[in-house]
């Protein structure tokens, strides 16, 4: 999702191109000389491939002139990869029983277990204090780390678990962005 909000952000015409991950399509010779990692999403641009969402988007960032994806200030910069970094790398409770199924299919599952609620406590914890009162981003400015909180956020928001209201409000925002509505609203294979 952030690699394709990034490029929307940036105003670039792209191609996407899905694979059937139940069918290991990651897995397959073409995919895989594309994909060092054999992992979605995959940039290919101008010969070069790339996967890895956060460096994707440092690289659309980069390569591309527009709408900033980071922040400039370096400080701030490094918080946004942090941010990312962590959302990626952590939060495996939530992450397994709060699919992105439940975000863009709408799947319902079991009451969060004890580690995902403890999990989830953590990611309130840390959001709140990454979040200044009334803010509306994590770094002043909208960044692409502000999409990847607020799926993490939504995982647990749209199942109907319970979200401190001034996160489930941060989330709610952040999903309203045109780039992202573009990428709710993809046309999307039934399970």
């Amino acid at each position: 999702m952030s690699a394709f909000v990034a490029l929307s952000e940036k105003g670039l015409s792209f191609e996407v191109t899905p694979l059937n991950l139940s069918a290991n399509e990651n897995r397959e010779a073409g995919f895989a000389a594309k994909s060092l990692t054999q992992r979605v999403p995959a940039l290919i641009h101008d010969g070069f491939s790339l996967s890895e969402s956060s460096a994707i988007t440092e690289y659309i960032n980069d390569a591309f002139p527009g709408v900033a994806l980071y922040p400039t200030e370096p400080r701030a910069r490094a918080r946004a990869r942090q941010v990312q970094a962590w959302l990626r790398s952590d939060l495996m409770p939530i992450r397994q029983e709060r699919s992105t199924e439940v975000v863009f299919y709408g799947s319902k599952a079991a009451p969060l277990s004890a580690a995902a609620r403890e999990t989830a406590e953590k990611l309130f914890s840390a959001a709140t204090a990454l979040l200044p009162t009334d803010a509306e981003n994590l770094c002043g400015h909208w960044c692409i780390a502000d999409v990847d909180l607020a799926v993490m956020l939504n995982r647990l928001v749209l199942h109907g678990d319970a979200v401190p209201e001034r996160l489930a409000s941060y989330a709610s925002r952040q999903w309203q962005r045109p780039t992202v509505q573009k990428w709710v609203n993809q046309r999307r294979p039934p399970l």
